[in-house]
């Protein structure tokens, strides 16, 4: 297609979202005499419903390319979150629309027990398997059937300023080199002077020249100011410095002689379960992989109890105020240098790179996945996936599942830059590396359920959270959570019998954790 033919089909397509929206958004029913108004030529029509508005530029434009091969329009309708599934039920039965929505996968469930969702019919020839993340699939799973096409993502990850690592990288090394030059130099001078011949290995030192030269795989600088080190030694130390657990930060901040505008080491949201989660992520089996199990519910375990302690422990350890603490205001904070490590979402990535255009951070960052918890206890972060769902109403379900894996999987290369979100698929080339980071922590992170009897856990979760973090028992609030969690289920009162902990091993003397926080924190 030429390029006047193409803009003379993008406007056609144009023109008809504007009407449709119009009419969508005014609350009137899109009847068939309107469509065949709308739309010329008799082509059938796809109508496919969204609440968020960033993505409208994306659908947009996936609508228009999938429209110019196929005799299908495809028509993006935004509506209001508010009563979104209940609309979507009303709809369907006056008139089988719209014939796919995007929704939340934890809401896949209440859309499947109310026939708005059924299993997906991909076309031939297109595997799930192989086209998305398996975290995605798990998302769209229900009592093992794949009942939507996992779309987009949105996850937490270990966000750090990676300028400040590789400062600390580098002195490590060039410290390590001087101590072990100097060392050699000695031990030349003591053996010089044991043979007493030290004028004769002086001047077969200065013959010598650069043969004797310490390596450490370093190489030596033809240029004043030039590193005598390799970028792949730096990046060996700052993988090597790079906290793995929890108790690596510590003791990072322990020993951390910061820059002057550092504020903290590590800060991040305490009061949203989106941050917080990844404490308990390991530990805790709500639903199962694919969170629609309800004979698998285990939160009052010993592991959980461990890892909700070491969460309590920070709350002394970085002091953070939780009357005060917002995720936009540590973001900011990690852009002005006063933070190493913090806890970010996949928006943090396009903020960071704006910020860097205009001036205003001035520091390389990257993203690494998030800290374990010790050597023995690991983690997991909380992921929510939005899906593309056919309606279980509607009459051209083989239309809609072609359109649906379609705009999941074959135009998703600029979906962050059109709209800011990351794709489910796998190998998007995405527009920055870091986003490629999120995604291997998408991988392994842990779908939020969809079980209707268990929809208050999160707000009960971070109210947990909340009460651990000021003081309280975190064994008590456990045993007590898996017992609501567990009696709404069943429909019967439930009662765990009480976890004994095993006991701590005593710490040495002045191994003070609190004295080591603060001091890192000054």
């Amino acid at each position: 297609m030429g390029l006047k033919q193409r803009l003379t089909a993008v406007g056609i397509i144009a023109i008809a979202a504007v009407v449709t929206f119009g009419i969508a958004r005014s609350g009137r029913q899109i009847t068939q005499q309107q469509e065949e108004t709308i739309f010329s030529g008799g082509r059938e029509t796809l109508y496919l419903w969204y609440t968020d508005e960033a993505l409208t530029p994306y659908l947009s434009g996936a609508a228009v390319t999938y429209n110019e091969n196929h005799n299908i329009r495809v028509v993006p309708v935004l509506e209001s979150g508010l009563e979104y599934l209940e609309n979507i039920n009303a709809s369907s039965l006056e008139s089988n629309a719209p014939d796919l929505y995007i929704l939340s996968h934890d809401s896949l469930e209440k859309a499947y027990l109310a026939g708005l969702a059924g299993e997906v019919a991909p076309p031939e020839d297109f595997s799930m398997e192989n086209t998305y993340i398996d975290t995605g699939i798990k998302a769209a799973t229900y009592k093992d059937k794949v009942i939507a096409y996992p779309f987009y993502f949105e996850t937490s990850s270990f966000l750090y300023n990676r300028t400040y690592l590789e400062d600390m990288a580098l002195k490590g090394l060039e410290a390590e080199a001087d101590a072990l030059e100097g060392e050699q130099a000695q031990n030349e001078a003591d053996e010089a002077a044991a043979l007493g011949t030290i004028g004769a290995v002086a001047e077969e030192i200065d013959t010598m020249g650069s043969e004797n030269t310490v390596d450490l795989g370093a190489t030596a600088a033809d240029n004043e100011g030039e590193s005598r080190f390799t970028q792949e030694q730096i990046e060996e130390r700052m993988r090597e410095i790079l906290p793995a657990t929890i108790d690596d930060i510590r003791e990072f901040a322990d020993n951390y002689d910061a820059p002057e505008q550092v504020e903290g080491v590590f800060k991040w949201d305490v009061t949203d379960i989106f941050y917080n989660y990844f404490f308990v992520g390991g530990a805790v089996d709500m639903g199962g992989e694919a969170g629609w199990d309800t004979d698998r519910i285990d939160i009052y375990n010993l592991d959980a109890i461990h890892n909700m302690r070491t969460y309590q422990e920070l709350s002394q350890f970085f002091s953070i105020d939780t009357n005060e603490i917002t995720y936009d205001a540590v973001l900011d904070e990690f852009m002005a240098g006063k933070m190493v490590f913090t806890t970010a979402t996949t928006d943090a990535v396009e903020r960071l790179e704006q910020a860097g255009e205009e001036g205003l951070f001035t520091y390389e960052y990257d993203i690494a996945p998030l800290p374990g918890i010790d050597e023995n206890h690991g983690s997991r972060s909380l992921s929510m996936t939005s899906c593309v769902v056919v309606n279980g109403y509607g009459d051209r379900k083989e239309a809609a599942n072609d359109f649906a894996a379609f705009v999941t999987s074959e135009y998703n290369d600029i979906l962050y830059a059109r709209a800011g979100k990351v794709s489910a698929a796998k190998d998007v080339n995405y527009d920055y590396a870091a986003l490629d980071r999120f995604a291997q922590e998408y991988e392994k992170s842990v779908p939020m359920p969809k079980m209707l009897e268990t929809s208050n856990f999160w707000v009960k979760l971070e109210v947990l959270f909340s009460q651990v973090w000021n003081g309280a028992d975190a064994n008590e609030k456990l045993k007590s959570l898996s017992e609501e969690m567990k009696t709404q289920v069943t429909g019967q009162p439930c009662e765990e019998e009480y976890l004994e902990e095993p006991e701590e091993p005593e710490e040495e003397d002045g191994g003070e954790e609190s004295e080591g926080g603060d001091s890192a924190e000054e």
